[in-house]
């Protein structure tokens, strides 16, 4: 299992497992655990979560007790703002993975807390590192604590506590929601880990290449970032202290992807993704997905074309593809990279093999069109607004037929201006359920029309 922080868990039964002196002795460990940062002031990110006068940054300056539920993908920070909530506070810091801690560990942990606090008023803040993963009557046991501000509860999960969590204790506890960091703050802890003594200090340098490839791998994951650099770090040390692309590629173990995502290649590379699924090339449609994947592409954008593609290149053969483009694109803002690449390599398949049609594009542009064109018209009067006492002398709304009235539920009758009234946008294809519709919309324009 990976951990969600950045240093280790200890069993309840260890005070040690508390970070109060995980800084006493740096050497030696992980460039990740050298440079977690030490105070609110030191996180990188989160400024929703940390900005002067919000909930988090008021409850660590008052030193009030509380209970935190920390919800965000793994390199967020969540470990970190734990154990600077540990360290601002002054209060003992006791760590519990809920993949090993059973209910016993659970409330031996807070006895303890209670004993403390009643006979030398220390607090504890206890860390649940995965909280997610607790059972029913794992939950329960924590509410005594966090009920009777016992212990200040700080729980990681990287799943939606909406469905994760009990109510009772979600209802007790601040939900603070960790966005993954973006290009510029995982920059600033690359940054920071080059420079400062406890980091690399300043032993290595790393060129544009090198820096734009381990970001790109980083994905938003600040530990990540910096498990990469160390490991490109120590391989440059036969490079004249300079990590290059081609030291980055050997010490992480992947090739950089040629791909800007400002240039020529976004756009290349989007439309050839866009052009294979519109061909029908399911295996082409994945390549570039890939490929876009790997170099880091903004999650939502990708989203966001196949959404447009389930409208522009299948619309009525298959309107399902937009409701599963959509979905996707929803899946895509909860739960991010990586995993959002399985959602979006889905709808590439689905939007695939979906039969194709553009009659949607081609009837909105002749729409549009006319429109454009001064072929707009006045609206008819039976079809004008009649909500207000003037209506009626004016003749609007009076000749209207309800549709509902007529056993067909449809009825004959103008709908368009009198300059369009003659008018066919919409020429339905042949191809999946377009035939259906084809065959509906004739039926239907005749009678509307009288034809």
């Amino acid at each position: 299992m990976e951990q969600e922080g950045l240093f280790g868990g200890a069993a309840p039964s260890v005070p040690a497992g508390s970070l109060s002196g995980a800084d006493d002795d740096v050497a030696g460990k992980p460039l990740a655990v050298r440079m977690r940062p030490r105070t609110l002031d030191e996180i990188v990110g989160q400024q929703h979560l940390l900005g002067p006068g919000t909930p988090l940054r008021r409850l660590v300056e008052e030193d009030q007790p509380m209970a935190l539920v920390l919800w965000g993908p793994p390199g967020t920070g969540k470990t970190t703002l734990a154990y600077v909530v540990s360290r601002a506070t002054q209060r003992r810091f006791v760590e519990l993975s809920a993949v090993t801690a059973g209910v016993k560990d659970v409330r031996a942990v807070i006895d303890t807390a209670r004993k403390d606090l009643v006979r030398s008023g220390t607090g504890t803040v206890l860390f649940v590192d995965e909280v997610h993963r607790f059972s029913k009557t794992q939950q329960d046991a924590l509410l005594p604590g966090v009920e009777n501000r016992w212990v200040s509860l700080v729980a990681a999960t990287t799943e939606n506590p909406y469905f994760a969590l009990i109510s009772p204790l979600l209802s007790r506890s601040l939900l603070l929601t960790l966005e993954p960091l973006d290009d510029d703050a995982i920059r600033e802890v690359m940054r920071r880990a080059l420079a400062e003594e406890r980091g690399l200090g300043g032993a290595v340098t790393i060129d544009d290449a090198a820096h734009d490839h381990l970001l790109r791998l980083a994905g938003g994951d600040a530990r990540r970032a910096l498990t990469y650099l160390e490991a490109a770090a120590g391989g440059a040390a036969g490079a004249d202290g300079v990590i290059t692309l081609e030291v980055a590629e050997k010490a992480v173990d992947r090739a950089a992807v040629r791909y800007d995502r400002d240039g020529d290649q976004h756009y290349d590379v989007t439309s050839a993704m866009i052009k294979s699924i519109r061909g029908s090339d399911v295996d082409a449609g994945l390549h570039y997905l890939a490929r876009m994947a790997e170099a880091g592409e903004d999650p939502k954008f990708l989203a966001r074309r196949l959404v447009i593609l389930a409208s522009e290149d299948i619309g009525m053969a298959d309107p399902t593809a937009l409701q599963t483009a959509v979905a996707g694109a929803q899946a895509v803002q909860l739960i991010g990279w990586p995993e959002a690449q399985i959602t979006l390599a889905q709808v590439v398949i689905a939007l695939a093999l979906a039969p194709k049609s553009n009659s949607v594009v081609r009837a909105i542009g002749a729409a549009v069109g006319d429109v454009r064109a001064g072929l707009a018209g006045a609206v008819p009067p039976h079809l004008r607004d009649s909500h207000y006492a003037a209506s009626k002398k004016l003749g609007h709304g009076t000749a209207y037929a309800y549709a509902h009235d007529d056993p067909r539920g449809v009825v004959q009758q103008q709908y368009a201006p009198d300059a369009v009234q003659d008018k066919q946008y919409y020429d339905p294809g042949t191809r999946g359920a377009e035939r259906d519709y084809a065959e509906r919309y004739a039926r239907l324009r005749k009678i509307v029309r009288g034809g």
